[in-house]
């Protein structure tokens, strides 16, 4: 157990950040989107953390959970500045389409709530963890 949960994390870890992200990006126009994909990546940190410590968890993410909170708050309001600038109305989203693919400032939108949601719940998880480690 000791050598192997702490091994199959780091394995388990890479999986979920891509399935987080695979989960964020394709959320526009199926299910998925920043929230999921939020949960899913915080949960990959979760398991580092529960593997390892939260140390190990906290070198991984390299950005303290308050300060990537702060800034998917700030991508996600400034994705509803455009609508506001063209029409007068706030999170009217501008959209950009390159064959298949669709860009626009919703994917903007659902990147700050990625960032919202790995923020704020690793903020919780880190703590929880720390009081068990004391």
């Amino acid at each position: 157990m000791q050598i192997i949960f702490p091994t199959m994390s780091r394995l388990f870890f890479i999986l979920m950040i891509g399935v987080s992200l695979y989960m964020l990006f394709r959320g526009h126009n199926e299910p998925g989107g920043g929230f999921i994909g939020g949960l899913i990546a915080a949960l990959g940190f979760a398991l580092l953390a529960m593997a390892h410590d939260v140390g190990a968890a906290r070198r991984a993410l390299m950005v303290h959970p308050v300060a990537l909170m702060g800034g998917g708050l700030l991508l996600s309001f400034v994705s509803g500045l455009p609508g506001l600038l063209s029409d007068q109305s706030f999170l009217t989203h501008w959209w950009l389409e390159i064959g298949s693919l669709h860009l626009g400032t919703a994917t903007t939108f659902d990147i700050g709530v990625y960032c919202v949601v790995i923020g704020g719940v690793l903020c919780l998880v880190f703590r929880l963890y720390e009081g068990i480690e004391q």
